[in-house]
């Protein structure tokens, strides 16, 4: 079978040579994407009489069989054809006879692909902000459970101060949403039509590409031509995006894989979430949490090769920009399992309230407390941090915590210590009081959970 855009030369390229040229293999994955670009393009070529009514009608009702076919499986796809965008009006060729040529009129390959890409990232960025919306959801429905459970609060992995449970899990939630007002602006710059530019300089047809983008849901337009067919910026923004978030994911992960342990014990995982050993019969991995967190990798990654492959291009399009595709579609998927898997694993989490709150008692996390106390009482600060810091010492050196003190030894260390110190201590009235705004007090969380609540879509 010649190619479609043959007739220049007179020699063909080797079978292998073909193959490795050939984007088939993974562009497929935009075929109804490509349908959707193709029927709104002829459909402006009969509005704009470009097309006769008939041969449009014909080329429209080809291209709905192949949308049809596509749907179920049913397309078979040549290398000999290179790309989705060939095999198509191959396929539309031997669907309908020789008028299936006339559907590339106006148009270049290269604006097709972009509008292409910018028709699967609109779906696709919708189903993100879907599913970190389901996540958040998750994350609540365990904040509002957990709003008088205490934890550790950590700093350098070392504990710092007791705080609610329910503070830290929503820490994730505030994380997750700038990612969706993330994802969401980028929406803007993604819902731009590149079709009709053309090749790169747009075409001598009188066509309508504003009509063409309103069938096609575009808000807009690209204002210039060249660079209609070169950007990629709104690819480079969703990989970005979906890289910020993928961090966010695996710092999570890595905190549910040290609250699982053995160490910690502070969640236990749903065994749907978890795997054992093929020695060890005891064990229960956190392979789910440790997945995501491995697989931020390969999304960092394919934010880098977009920005490599870019980099040095002039302008318009280049066969590099092939390379765009595999990296978005990889991300695609991996971010909308990770995502999938997140929401499951937060929602079937098993919470060890005891253990967690037992945590809290045998440390020195409420030292801030007393140093507290102290500056309430009109001793500067920094000299509170130094006497308390002190009785640190002590306790260190003998073995006990700073609630094993009696008043007489509070009092050596300064006359401002009176029977109430040891309600200060107590980790539950130390969470209690920290009602600073967004703080980590049970009536600042009840109030972040609700507002979290309102943001839910």
């Amino acid at each position: 079978m010649s190619k479609l855009w043959g007739g220049r030369f007179t020699k063909s390229a080797e079978e292998w040579v073909d193959e490795f040229g050939a984007s088939i293999s993974f562009d497929k994955e935009l075929v109804l994407e490509d349908i959707q670009g193709s029927l709104a393009h002829v459909m402006m070529l009969k509005k704009c009489k470009i097309l006769t009514v008939e041969d449009a009608d014909l080329i429209i009702s080809g291209l709905q069989i192949l949308r049809e076919k596509a749907k179920l499986d049913e397309l078979t796809f040549s290398v000999e054809m290179e790309d989705i965008h060939l095999n198509l009006e191959s396929m539309l060729i031997s669907e309908i006879g020789p008028v299936g040529g006339k559907l590339h009129t106006g148009r270049s390959r290269n604006d097709q692909v972009a509008t292409d890409i910018h028709l699967y990232l609109r779906t696709q960025t919708e189903e993100v902000v879907k599913l970190i919306n389901g996540l958040q959801a998750a994350i609540i429905e365990q904040a509002e459970q957990h709003v008088e459970t205490l934890v550790p609060g950590y700093t350098h992995l070392q504990r710092a101060q007791p705080i609610s449970f329910a503070h830290h899990l929503m820490a994730y939630f505030w994380m997750l949403e700038r990612d969706k007002q993330r994802f969401n602006e980028c929406q803007k710059r993604i819902n731009v039509s590149p079709l009709g530019a053309g090749a790169l300089a747009g075409t001598t047809f009188p066509i309508d590409r504003s009509y063409s983008a309103e069938l096609l849901g575009f808000a807009g337009i690209y204002e210039n031509s060249l660079d209609a067919v070169s950007d990629r910026d709104f690819a480079l923004e969703f990989l970005s995006n979906s890289s910020t978030m993928m961090m966010h994911l695996s710092r999570f992960s890595e905190e549910i894989i040290l609250w699982s342990s053995q160490e910690f014990q502070f969640v236990e995982l749903d065994d749907a979430f978890s795997t054992g050993s093929s020695i060890m019969p005891q064990k229960k991995n956190p392979d789910m949490a440790e997945l995501i967190r491995g697989k931020t990798g390969r999304v960092y990654g394919n934010l880098t090769g977009m920005l490599t492959v870019l980099k040095g291009l002039p302008l318009a399009y280049n066969k590099d920009m092939q390379e765009d595709k595999e990296g978005i579609f990889d991300t695609v998927k991996t971010i909308i399992g990770s995502l999938k898997i997140f929401e499951g694993m937060i929602s079937t989490m098993k919470v060890k309230t005891e253990v967690m709150e037992k945590a809290t008692k045998n440390d020195f996390s409420n030292a801030t407390e007393l140093a507290d106390y102290l500056a309430a009482k009109g001793m500067p600060f920094r000299e509170a941090h130094e006497v308390v810091g002190k009785l640190v010492l002590f306790c260190v050196q003998n073995g006990c915590y700073l609630a094993d003190l009696n008043l007489n030894q509070f009092k050596e260390a300064s006359e401002l210590f009176e029977e109430d110190i040891y309600k200060a201590l107590n980790p539950y009235e130390a969470v209690k009081r920290r009602n600073s705004q967004g703080g980590t007090g049970f009536e600042q969380v009840k109030l972040a959970i609700e507002k979290g609540k309102s943001l839910l879509v």
